[in-house]
Order: C-alpha cells, then sequence, then structure tokens
C-alpha cells in the first residue's frame, strides 16, 4: 500500500476479529466508510492516527435486542450516549414500532440517528409507544397490516417480535400469541424475536421452543424462571434436552439483560456445560437508566467473563454471531476489509469490582469500558 494515503489509522496493543482470525496487536486502516486494510502489519499513510497501546479493538459492537426510540415513547431510550457512545454501532430493536408508528420511527430515529437500526417490528400496530398490555386483546394482533408493513419496509425490518411474558399478554393464552404472530412470520419469511414465557409456569419452556423454527431467536435465556424450573433453559443444574434439540435445529438463544433477564446460576450452569448463548444483548432502555444491575453491551460481556466464558467466545457473541443473525455478515461485526468501517475500543480494567445480576446476586470481576467508538468511519465523541 506504499503511496496511499488513507483518512484515518487506528492502532492497538490488541485487535480481535473472529472473522479474519485476527487476535494481536496491530491496526485497522479505514478511508471514508470503509475498512481497507487490518492486521498486525499494517504499513499505510493516513491523515490521522489514533493510538491505543493498552486497549482492545475490535469491530462495533451489535446489540440483538434493545429498544432505541424517540424520548417520549414507552421504552425509547436515547441511542446517543446510552447506546453508540457505549462501544455498540449497530441495533434490533425489540418491537418498539408497529404498522402504525413505523413511518414515524423511521423518518425521525432512523434517519437522524448514527446508530444503524434495524427493526423486529411489533404486530400489534402502535408497537411499544404507549405502556400496554400489548397482547392482552388478541384482536390487537393484526397480521395482516403487520406483512404489508415488512413488505414494504425492506432491510431496515429484520423480522417480527413477539413477548408472551404475562406483563404485555395478561390473561391471553400464550401459544395462541404464539401462533398468530407465527403467521405473520410465514408469509413474510422473517425470523421472530422471541420473548419467552418465563412466569407464571403455566407453558413449559420445551413446549415454547418446539413451536420456534430455525433462525427465530429466543431472548431473556438467562432468566431463572419459577422455583418450579420449567420455564428457565436449566432444569436441576442442567441444561434441558428441550434446549439442546432447539439448537441443533437452528433455534439462537439470546441474553437479553434487562433488569430481570441475567442469573448468574443459569449463566455458570450452561457455560460448564459448552452451551453458550448465540448473541449477547441488553434489553435496554429509558427506565433502566441509573438503576441496579447496569447492563450496556461492554458490561454484559464482562458479566459473561466473570461467569466462566472464555474472553474470545464473549466477543465473538457480540460481533460476529449477531452480525451473522440480522443477515449482515462481511458488512458489520467484522474487521476485513471492505467491510463498513464500524469499530470499538475498549479499555479492561482488571480490579475486581461487583458484578450485579438481576436477582442481586454478584461476582467479583473486571470489566470493559468503551474507550472510542468508530460508525462509518467517523469517531464518535
Amino acid at each position: 500500500m506504499s503511496g496511499q494515503m488513507v483518512d484515518l489509522l487506528i492502532r492497538a496493543g490488541r485487535v480481535f476479529c473472529a472473522d479474519t482470525g485476527l487476535d494481536s496487536p496491530g491496526s485497522v486502516a479505514i478511508d471514508g466508510d470503509r475498512i481497507v486494510a487490518s492486521g498486525p502489519d499494517v504499513s499505510i499513510d493516513a491523515r490521522q492516527i489514533l493510538e491505543f497501546p493498552d486497549d482492545l479493538l475490535l469491530p462495533g459492537l451489535v446489540d440483538l435486542h434493545a429498544h432505541p426510540a424517540p424520548p417520549d415513547w414507552y421504552a425509547g431510550i436515547d441511542p446517543g450516549p446510552f447506546i453508540l457512545g457505549r462501544g455498540t454501532t449497530t441495533v434490533l430493536s425489540q418491537g418498539d414500532a408497529g404498522a402504525d408508528t413505523w413511518p414515524t420511527y423511521q423518518n425521525t430515529l432512523i434517519a437522524s440517528a448514527r446508530l444503524r437500526i434495524r427493526m423486529a417490528i411489533s404486530p400489534v400496530s402502535w408497537g411499544a409507544f404507549a405502556q400496554t398490555g400489548s397482547f392482552e386483546d388478541m384482536d390487537n394482533i393484526d397480521v395482516e397490516s403487520c406483512v404489508s408493513t415488512i413488505r414494504d419496509g425492506g432491510d431496515a425490518i429484520w423480522g417480527i417480535s413477539v413477548n408472551t411474558a404475562v406483563q404485555v399478554a395478561g390473561d391471553s393464552d400464550p401459544r395462541e400469541v404464539l401462533r398468530r404472530v407465527l403467521t405473520a412470520a410465514e408469509a413474510t419469511g422473517r425470523p421472530l424475536l422471541f420473548g419467552s414465557r418465563r412466569e407464571p409456569s403455566d407453558w413449559p419452556l420445551a413446549e415454547q421452543l418446539a413451536m420456534l423454527r430455525p433462525g427465530d431467536a429466543l431472548t431473556y435465556c438467562l432468566h431463572r424462571g419459577t422455583d418450579r424450573g420449567d420455564e428457565s433453559i436449566v432444569r436441576d443444574g442442567h441444561v434441558q434436552d428441550a434446549v439442546w434439540e432447539a439448537r441443533e435445529r437452528g433455534v439462537l438463544f439470546d441474553i437479553g439483560h434487562g433488569m430481570n433477564s441475567f442469573d448468574f446460576g443459569v449463566a455458570e450452569a450452561i457455560i460448564a456445560e459448552g452451551f453458550l448463548p448465540d448473541t449477547i444483548s441488553t434489553d435496554i432502555q429509558r427506565r433502566h437508566v441509573g438503576l441496579e444491575p447496569q447492563h450496556d453491551m461492554p458490561l454484559v460481556i464482562s458479566k459473561m467473563i466473570a461467569a466462566g466464558m472464555p474472553e474470545s467466545d464473549a466477543l465473538i457473541r457480540a460481533t460476529s454471531n449477531p452480525a451473522k443473525a440480522i443477515g449482515m455478515s462481511g458488512e458489520i461485526g467484522t474487521l476485513a476489509p471492505g467491510a463498513c468501517a464500524d469499530l470499538a475500543v475498549l479499555r479492561w480494567d482488571s480490579d475486581q469490582t461487583p458484578l450485579m445480576d438481576s436477582v442481586g446476586v454478584s461476582r467479583m470481576g473486571g470489566r470493559f469500558e468503551p474507550v472510542l467508538t468508530v460508525r462509518g468511519g467517523e469517531t464518535i465523541p
């Protein structure tokens, strides 16, 4: 590359990319919004050079379950400081918009946010615009409008979101909720982001998983369930057979931390048996800001490491795995030449501090903190 001048060269003490097999000191060269070179021996002139000798440079984080939305929407969190500013460059919105609110969401938030947003659209026309029991009335599930919106929405709409938790479904039969939403998914050929029924004990997880298809993602996979245990992926200390079988069929398992769905006991049990979640995600929303347990992407990665997941496996589940899940492999979640220049620099704080789960249990561990985010070749202040 002698004689070539690029816009930005970032050097780091560790550069990680699962797609290219890179895990060593190295550099990434960026020109415009594209990566032009990456590796341990990148020699190229650049208009700007950034040095991070003690830090980790990796693809921009990809959050498969979050709630970026306008501030007057029920769950909406400002995607700037709370998502993009924390190293995440791409998110999948879990049902923040439905058929009626999708145009506003697309023309305001997606059009203006520097964060890349894909939508798992709600089959309820207003989505998560207001605090309502979306599925308490089965008539709220508007399959026809959902299908029409997906067909018009193009690549911006990844799939469909459905949450069968009692807080959302009320007294409705969760099985029928899922059946109706599946009709829209089948009609459009799109996957589901499925919020599992965690409590009460009226629908065993094995039956929920049996209804899911290859490519569908079950979120809240580290929820502890009830004392009976049928709703957790772990029962009597072991991963349920139905969970292994679902993975073999191609069902994905996503964390979706939130305020209620991360249990260290569940995480440690599945890691011990070699069952690692496919993707790490936050379920971050406005109501969670300032509350414990905190759960942005670098922190959830840190918690999985504290639970026993090898660091490289955790990084894969925050970069290349979710990129593949949303159909964007090669464009994001990678540092390969030609990919979009979405990157994050994280700093590891090795001081042992309490990391809290959703039931108040803590593990001592270090933590990642974001130092720099690059989105489409532009550094984020």
